[in-house]
């Protein structure tokens, strides 16, 4: 059976190669004719060019699970169009190993669905990113109207909220306000920087400029007695070293789809927002997706092998093909409303992440194993006619 495995495999790589080229060309023309109108001095079209090139590797891995989806309809169909899901019956390949053969088929195209995740996808994210930031002035990502905000405890037992104004595409950062706060939940410091540089495992300032507001304030104020001293102490240093657990990957994770990050850079963002005591379900929820995305693959060639048993004569492959792009897209459907439900109603991640899957999966299995049965129906029928007529005689 490995010459039988080996064809299916031949015929899956090619269908789904020419689909997923289609798909990606498609949607990389429409998302380039609708940027037209931003081509300007600052972007010409070849820059607009490069932005979209650098957009590829993410679009891939997006599409990938409908581009399998629809190259195993394909290739499934034209083996049935040849009469050669009919010898592969008859040689003994029932429909769920014929399922098993897809599936092991599918194990190159799971790996470099791991290599784009892991490796190629988040490089490419962040030359987009910082493409974006040079070419169109912005980045897409986590950004409020204020800049991007990051909070973290301090060595005294405070904490610190860090405000960062831009993004440079050197990759420093601009217009900081760092906001220190005491173990009394007090303001202690307020502190303004014009740049700066992520280095030795820290952050350097560059022209800082400090408000120290003496702790005395709050009970002066109160009391409504003149203080002794300075309510606050303003200071102005060129460049000052600080401390901080902020890193430029956890800056980039901030404006990151998480689903686009490596796993590594996840977790580690994970345990940043964990430590500072943040919100980290939509990050949680990414590591599950992106754990289940083979699992995703192979319930693609589940769909599949279904809808490629229908009946020929009650459709030609355009139909297989239809049913193929219409299931696709309610499955993609159906995984944006799990995600965004299971973070409104805050369900578990697993089960934000996996319930289209196992639910797409039981449907689609449960829809093969009866095809199976009704095949395999006459075959045992005309087994036992002979049977009972030998009895009657």
């Amino acid at each position: 059976m490995s010459t039988a495995r080996n064809y299916i495999a031949k015929e899956l790589y090619r269908a789904t190669l020419v689909v997923l080229l289609a798909l990606i060309g498609l949607f990389s023309f429409f998302t380039l004719v609708d940027q037209l109108d931003t081509v300007n001095e600052r972007l010409p079209l070849s820059s607009l060019l490069y932005i979209e090139m650098l957009a590829l590797p993410t679009r891939t891995y997006e599409l990938l699970p409908i581009g399998v989806l629809i190259g195993a309809v394909l290739a499934l169909a034209g083996l049935a169009q040849r009469n050669e899901l009919v010898i592969l019956r008859v040689s003994g390949v029932s429909a769920t190993r014929l399922l098993g053969m897809l599936w092991m088929a599918c194990i190159p195209i799971i790996a470099l669905a791991i290599v784009l995740s892991e490796l190629i996808t988040p490089a490419a994210e962040i030359r987009y990113s910082e493409a974006n930031l040079v070419l169109r002035g912005k980045v897409e990502g986590g950004r409020l109207i204020s800049g991007y905000w990051f909070r973290e405890p301090t060595d005294s037992g405070g904490s610190r909220i860090l405000n960062i104004g831009e993004l440079l595409s050197s990759g420093e950062v601009a217009k900081l306000k760092i906001y220190e706060i005491g173990p009394n939940n007090r303001l202690q410091q307020f502190s303004e920087a014009q740049r700066g540089v992520f280095e030795d495992g820290g952050l350097k300032l560059f022209n800082v400029t400090d408000n120290r507001i003496d702790d005395d304030t709050l009970s002066a104020l109160g009391e409504g007695t003149p203080p002794t001293e300075p309510v606050m102490v303003v200071s102005r240093e060129q460049t000052r070293p600080l401390s901080t657990s902020l890193t430029p990957a956890r800056v980039v994770a901030r404006i990151a789809t998480p689903e686009k990050m490596s796993m590594l850079t996840l977790l580690d963002y994970i345990g940043f927002l964990q430590a500072n005591n943040l919100d980290a379900t939509r990050q949680v929820v990414a590591v599950w997706r992106k754990l289940a995305y083979p699992f995703t693959l192979l319930v693609m060639l589940t769909i599949a092998a279904p809808i490629a048993y229908m009946q020929t004569r009650r459709g030609g492959i355009g139909a297989k093909v239809f049913a193929g792009i219409l299931t696709g897209t309610l499955f993609f459907m159906l995984g944006q409303l799990t995600l965004n439900m299971g973070l409104l109603y805050q369900w578990q991640p697993i089960v934000t992440a996996l319930a289209p899957n196992v639910l797409a999966f039981v449907l689609a299995l449960g829809a093969l194993l009866g095809m199976e049965r009704r095949f395999q129906w006459p075959k045992k029928a005309h087994q036992t006619m002979p049977q009972k007529a030998g009895g009657a005689a």
